[in-house]
């Protein structure tokens, strides 16, 4: 007899669920699919194999896509300040927990710097679908804060590869597919993108094209022991003018958000909330509120300040954003307990805080922070 799984029925109900409580509360679906998630997995649902590789493809999309939103010229024009603010939102946050995880809680070496990397970051994802559901990506302030996002994101996965991984001929063959891939995404899309056989059908040929060149990176970067984030962001930039050069009412950029918003990424939020252990958290949680309040502060210190310097408004918002984490920080608590660097107990406090820092600060940001008016919006496109 054929084994028929619950999973996936819950899941679905949750996802749905999920887009209605956001819209009735007003907050990101985001916020809400990870709460769900938290909750049905601490109620014993478990992720299957399926649902944790469409959660890993679901980043890479949000990854993509945010990518395709950064303005490339605005990125050049303002190097020097994504650059900055991006390398003190990694490099404060990092030190700060790094030294007092050390120091005051006595982690090895090894474990305490894991902990630095993983709460050190950004979520591009998390980021990326605030700016979305908000209508903030394309304004000045919102690709300015995916280009500093990504910068954060990139010192974190550097800082991983130098501090941990040891790279092989296989991460050398990620590297090369990688640039492969990049080449033919410039020197060749068009050919799907402009051809007018391939426009506006059913069959979605460029989702589809865009889909194998993510799903290609996905496994040559498991291949190779590392990540597609970093490609899978440089190959949205790369395609970016694909995206700008379509009809503005069916740009193959909104039905790929509509693909990916009803059914893939829900699971990359979904899955993340389940991998909370609360019974573990609850055993550390003096140290788990500790980091939480600690990761807060150390990215108000490298961000804060210099975003008032650069921005003209919006400050908090930018600042509590840019305390998220969910994309990279679940990567580095994911291979620091694969690798016997932490332990469970240690794994659940430091995805526990990743998790929490992806909900409360969006939830605060979007609540109390948000730019709600035309003036707002106005302003930061003027300038910084």
């Amino acid at each position: 007899m054929v084994e028929v799984s619950l999973v996936p029925l819950i899941a679905g109900i949750l996802v749905l669920i999920a887009s209605i409580i956001s819209l009735k509360l007003g907050i990101s679906v985001a916020i809400v699919e990870i709460l769900l998630g938290v909750i049905v997995g601490n109620f014993g649902l478990q992720p299957e194999a399926w649902m944790t590789y469409l959660a890993g493809f679901g980043g890479i999309i949000l990854t993509f896509l945010a990518g395709a939103e950064v303005d490339i010229k605005l990125m050049r024009e303002h190097f020097k300040e994504s650059i900055l603010l991006g390398g003190m939102s990694f490099l404060v946050p990092f030190l700060i927990i790094f030294l007092f995880v050390y120091l005051v809680i006595g982690w090895t070496l090894n474990a305490s710097l894991l902990a630095g990397v993983a709460l050190a970051t950004a979520s591009l994802a998390v980021v990326y679908s605030v700016l979305v559901e908000s209508n903030l990506s394309k304004t000045q302030l919102g690709k300015m804060m995916m280009a500093v996002t990504f910068v954060t994101d990139s010192l974190s996965a550097l800082a991983l590869s130098i501090l941990f991984l040891t790279p092989d001929l296989l991460t050398l063959i990620f590297v090369v597919v990688s640039i492969i891939i990049m080449f033919i995404a410039v020197k060749f899309s068009h050919k799907i993108f402009d051809n007018p056989k391939y426009k506006n059908k059913m069959v979605e040929p460029e989702i589809k094209y865009i889909f194998l060149l993510l799903l290609t990176l996905i496994y040559f970067g498991g291949l190779g022991h590392s990540q597609a984030v970093l490609p899978a962001f440089i190959l949205g930039l790369l395609m970016s003018r694909h995206f700008a050069e379509t009809s503005e009412t069916k740009t193959v950029r909104n039905r790929l958000r509509t693909v990916a918003y009803a059914i893939i990424t829900p699971f990359f939020f979904l899955v993340g909330g389940m991998n909370i252990s609360l019974p573990l958290v609850l055993t550390a949680f003096e140290i788990f509120v500790t980091l939480f309040l600690l990761k807060i502060f150390s990215k108000f210190i490298g961000v804060y300040f210099l975003s008032k310097k650069y921005l003209k408004k919006n400050h908090m918002y930018f600042t509590l954003l840019m305390s998220t984490g969910l994309t990279m920080g679940t990567i580095a608590s994911f291979f620091g307990l694969q690798t016997g660097i932490i332990n469970q107990t240690q794994f659940s406090v430091i995805i526990g805080v990743v998790i929490a820092s992806a909900i409360i600060p969006t939830f605060f940001a979007q609540k109390w922070f948000k730019p709600i008016t035309e003036e707002d919006i106005i302003e930061n496109q003027n300038g910084y």
